[in-house]
């Protein structure tokens, strides 16, 4: 387009987003070295390998655009970057005219910005670029479906848990192409990053977006976040100048249908086997699984022979493998790494596993990728990275990885042939449950990061046939029963780490060097052989730029 304008003699720097528009690379790793402390080194070595031509590119856009600024690999998942950084909730012109943050992003998981209640969600490519140009984005009035969640969750419970009954209840009532908000007590008690997690998931309840108000939390959440007090008090002022300011209370507003939900009914869950929304409550695992394993296809069965349940199959290296057998047990996710509460309470997990002698059975393939650097480091300042790195966690891995293909094989069962000899093996709850199909393992059941953890040590044969009410998951160092009991931590435990998840210091500390980041990005990769864009010159140094401005 610059050369377009050029060649009719006007001026090529015209061409340029109207908007601001923020970068930030994730979604590209491939994860061929694991469960070693090298590992983020490696992978990060053959990415940048891989991929040159791409990073050249975007080496060259960084000096060619003033309102298009990169994030560059290793600093975060852009829904979590955006949460914690690049979103100031409100706007001010040059004119001094105020006005609220909105944001479009070209991932269906944009939706998460709703946790601290900016509108916005994902768009295809041509919408996002039409955007940067300065056209509207179109959409008909939708329905408003107001959502009331009463009470309070218990302790034992997760985010993960409460997103996954909501995925459920919510696509029962058929919202695919509405507004979800969030109202009433319940939604006053959860944190911000309880509600991302829940915003999070709105491509899974199939809603355009799931909403919550700016109110104290909200306030609170910037303020952990390192945000200046001068953006904090324009939020607050905006919002309460405009009247909408707080959680609404039951009957302030008209919404087109309103459901209700009470916190104190959830119960841990699994999501899956194949979708978010057949969710399956903890203590009923083993019973699903043995039903749906000869279950036609058609019924969300996998259609296999009920007598080949417990056979044993032989993998490409000889190692015995059964049906329900895991495999890979990641914590990834913009759905759960962006949540401290289970981050903290995978790590605590860790902890008493290893303090307890349990171990992780060796053909299972780990790892950790989280959100952002803000993660390692409060899992480091609590103590809790090395329980994790002891038992194979040791990803440091700033993406998300296991949502593609894009990995390794897992030794034994991931390297099998398909038709009726392949097993129906477990996929260690890995990032996003959504989509039907995304991984090459015909088993998926996402659940919350430390519940993730505590499948991944046990020696057991066929982890999803063994009921954890009654059967321990593993012996510890002096031969006794370890039972699920023995090593989930309570929610005190919890709340007693959190203060080195928020502590604004680290996360301006963190996200202060962006600029360093990108120049350090920039330095990799020599200067692009392709002809320069009119206007502006190739890049010969690393980019110009600080830290990127709002999404």
């Amino acid at each position: 387009m610059r050369g377009v304008a050029e060649r009719m003699g006007k001026d090529p720097k015209v061409v340029e987003p109207l908007v601001p528009v923020d970068l930030v690379v994730d979604h590209s790793v491939q994860i061929d070295h694991f469960g070693t402390k090298n590992a983020l080194d490696l992978n990060m070595k053959l990415e940048f390998k891989r991929n040159e031509e791409r990073y050249q590119f975007m080496k060259w856009g960084m000096q060619a655009f003033d309102t298009f600024k990169v994030v560059p690999p290793g600093i975060g998942i852009c829904h979590q970057v955006n949460l914690e950084y690049l979103a100031p909730g409100v706007h001010k012109s040059g004119e001094g005219i105020c006005y609220p943050d909105t944001l479009v992003g070209t991932d269906s998981h944009t939706t998460m910005i709703n946790g601290i209640g900016v509108v916005g969600w994902g768009v295809g490519g041509i919408e996002a670029e039409a955007g940067m140009l300065g056209q509207p984005v179109y959409f008909l009035t939708p329905d408003v479906v107001g959502v009331n969640l009463k009470g309070k969750l218990h302790p034992a419970c997760t985010a993960t848990d409460l997103v996954l009954t909501v995925t459920e209840m919510l696509r029962k009532a058929k919202v695919v192409g509405k507004f979800v908000e969030y109202f009433g007590e319940g939604t006053e008690s959860l944190s911000v990053t309880d509600r991302a997690t829940m915003a999070n998931m709105a491509p899974e309840y199939g809603a355009t977006m799931g909403f919550f108000p700016v109110d104290e939390r909200t306030l609170e959440y910037f303020r952990g976040t390192g945000r200046s007090p001068e953006k904090i008090e324009a939020l607050a002022a905006y919002f309460k100048a405009q009247g909408m300011f707080g959680i609404p209370k039951k009957g302030q507003i008209d919404y087109s249908q309103v459901l209700e939900l009470d916190l104190a009914t959830i119960y841990p869950s699994l999501a899956g086997p194949k979708r978010p929304q057949d969710r399956i409550d903890l203590d009923k695992v083993k019973s699903t699984f043995e039903k749906l394993f000869s279950a036609p296809v058609k019924e969300n069965g996998f259609g296999k022979k009920p007598e080949d349940l417990q056979r044993t199959y032989k993998a490409f290296d000889g190692t015995p493998v059964k049906n329900g057998d895991v495999l890979i047990a990641a914590i990834t996710s913009c759905t759960n790494t962006s949540n401290p509460g289970v981050l903290l309470a995978a790590g605590l997990l860790a902890k008493k596993a290893v303090e307890l002698g349990l171990t992780v059975n060796p053909r299972i393939k780990t790892s950790l990728a989280p959100g952002s650097r803000v993660v390692t480091e409060y899992l480091g300042k609590a103590g809790l990275l090395p329980y994790l790195e002891k038992l194979g966690f040791n990803g440091r891995r700033l993406r998300l990885h296991h949502l593609h293909r894009q990995r390794r094989p897992a030794g034994a069962a991931d390297r099998r042939g398909g038709g009726e000899e392949r097993p129906g093996l477990r996929r260690g709850p890995f990032r996003q449950p959504q989509f039907r199909g995304r991984a090459s393992i015909p088993t998926s059941a996402p659940t919350s990061s430390p519940r993730r953890r505590w499948w991944s040590p046990m020696r057991w044969p066929a982890p999803m046939l063994i009921d954890f009410r009654t059967q321990p998951i593993g012996k510890s160092k002096d031969g006794k029963d370890v039972f699920i009991g023995h090593i989930w931590p309570s929610a005190d435990e919890v709340k007693a780490l959190m203060k080195f998840a928020m502590d604004a210091p680290t996360f301006r500390r963190l996200y202060s060097d962006l600029a360093n980041s990108q120049a350090r990005c920039g330095r990799r990769f020599p200067r692009p052989p392709a002809r320069s864009t009119p206007g502006r010159s190739r890049p010969t140094s690393p980019s110009r730029r600080s830290s990127p401005t709002s999404p």
